[in-house]
């Protein structure tokens, strides 16, 4: 007899289905054809096992079966449960006809109990796309596929459970989750705080400005000094996210199997790999490509602490990223890409020692030291960070003071305020949505100067000798803060506090 039950395979963040036929014959064997990895060809022993353990069995018959198409190569565990269902109603110990309504996913224990599995929010969006009535699917993925409203949802702990489901002996639950009610009850929560951080308000304004335009950011500073206390905290005061930026991000975390029970995600991601990241792991990759960080940071905040510790190829391989909001990943077979718009934050000691210049400090380095060990940030990497920002030590005088600094919510209200009148800015510009997006041509039509701000420009560019990358930098990040102060006008005060912010582009900054 021969049946055809459906799954799913995940390619980038979008799911193809996956047409599994099975026949049963005359003879003994078991054949697997359709582009199936090792995971999939093992998927003969959990099946046996699990139906052995719940009552039932392998037909002792020859069982072909086609995973359709028959040239795209499938892989994982996840279709243990459709390839044991798809068994069952061949053989006649499962009658139903309603088993092509349903997509049916799932990892197989040996006792038929069931393993969450990767990618559940996609595959749910390309079964409704599709017309299909059902997923079944493990219990803990219920919650992120449920996120599709129109489709209904079944989690399941027990392979028994969708089998008494089709013979009709009992019903299963369906899973429904309120995606609006979900998604704002998480959004005024952060875990990490700024009215928890003392001192540092001059740190605090460089990133409040970097959220309100979306600008890149590096902070420089000792160790202890609190580079990444502050850069934690910069996604409570980025502007909450739209319910389709929070889907985007939940179908490339639940591709990698980051999601498990949590639904929408509503706090926008903040990712910080360590300095021994390859290259594949940043920007995703691998025989079978998955995502790596740069993506799972999109829409929120990528972190690298001590910067100039990576390895050059891998801090070089994100500059496309930085500039496209995209990586694509090509394969001989094939080509994925994955969505890679996330804020940049960086922090790094000033020299090996990790002191400034300082007599007293426990170790010092000359300033030759200094600058080899800045040299290790290449010119275009730096070119794409906007605000170069020193971090000193918090005094003690300024730890042991009692009261809470500004609270996260309130410097987030300014900000939304700001990217608000941006996106009014640049509603009819493709692509670009903040200040840090804008081009050459959208500096010189939003960041007009008046004659003296210009003066003022032009004589700190001539007093620091501030490279000439700094230039568009500067009036960007000066447009941002003019945001910040709901003026149309760039003035003399938006340009002398963005030129602040260009530490590094300073010549003999180390002396």
């Amino acid at each position: 007899m021969l049946v055809k039950i459906f799954g799913s395979a995940v390619f980038g963040v979008e799911a193809t289905t996956i047409t599994v036929e099975v026949n049963i014959d005359k003879g003994i064997g078991y054949h697997l054809v359709g582009l199936p990895d090792n995971a999939i060809k093992e998927s003969s022993y959990r099946i046996s096992a699990a139906l052995k353990n719940n009552g039932y069995k392998l037909p002792g018959k020859k069982i072909t079966i086609n995973m359709a198409p028959a040239d795209l190569r499938k892989e994982g565990s996840a279709y243990d449960l459709t390839l044991a269902i798809g068994i069952l109603t061949a053989s006649n110990q499962i009658k139903s006809e309603k088993i092509g309504d349903y997509l049916i996913m799932g990892e197989l224990s040996l006792d038929g109990s069931l393993q969450p599995i990767k990618g559940a929010l996609p595959i749910a969006i390309k079964a409704s796309e599709e017309g299909f009535k059902g997923f079944i699917l493990p219990k803990q993925n219920a919650k992120e596929a449920a996120i599709v409203s129109n489709l209904e949802v079944f989690g399941v702990e027990n392979i028994l459970e969708v089998i008494h489901f089709f013979d009709k002996k009992t019903a299963l639950e369906r899973t429904i989750i309120d995606t609006r009610t979900e998604f704002y009850k998480n959004l005024d929560n952060p875990e990490f705080d700024f009215a928890d951080v003392k001192g540092q308000e001059s740190v605090k304004r460089s990133m409040e400005i970097a959220a309100a335009g979306g600008h890149n950011i590096i902070l420089i500073g000792p160790p202890g000094s609190g580079k990444t206390m502050l850069s934690k905290r910069l996604p409570s005061i980025l502007p909450p996210m739209t319910l389709q930026e929070a889907l985007e991000t939940t179908k490339i975390h639940s591709v990698v199997g980051k999601i498990k029970d949590a639904g929408l995600m509503g706090q926008r991601p903040f990712r910080a790999p360590h300095h021994t990241i390859s290259d594949v792991a940043l920007v995703g990759g691998g025989q079978y490509p998955q995502p790596g960080e740069i993506s799972l940071s999109h829409n929120g905040v990528l972190f690298l602490d001590e910067l100039p510790e990576f390895k050059r190829t891998v801090l070089e391989v994100m500059r496309q990223p930085l500039e496209d909001r995209e990586i694509t990943i090509s394969r001989a077979r094939f080509t994925v890409t994955y969505p890679s718009s996330f804020m940049l934050v960086a922090s790094m000691n000033p020299s090996p020692s990790g002191y400034f210049n300082d007599p007293d400090a426990p170790i010092t380095s000359s300033p030759a030291e200094m600058q080899r060990y800045l040299g290790k940030i290449s010119g275009p990497l730096l070119d794409r960070i906007d605000i170069h920002i020193e971090v000193t030590p918090v005094p003690f005088e300024k730890l042991s003071e009692e009261h809470l600094a500004e609270p996260s919510k309130t410097i987030r209200e300014r900000v939304t305020k700001a990217r608000e009148i941006q996106s009014e800015r640049f509603v009819d510009v493709e692509n670009t949505h903040y200040n840090a997006q804008m081009t050459v041509k959208h500096i010189r039509e939003f960041c007009k100067l008046n004659e003296e701000s210009k003066t003022l420009l032009k004589t700190a560019m001539e007093r620091l000798n501030l490279s000439a990358r700094a230039y568009d930098r500067i009036l960007k990040v000066s447009r941002t803060i003019a945001d910040l102060d709901g003026v149309q006008e760039i003035s003399t005060t938006h340009i002398s506090e963005a030129i602040q912010y260009r530490s590094l582009d300073r010549e003999g900054w180390l002396g």
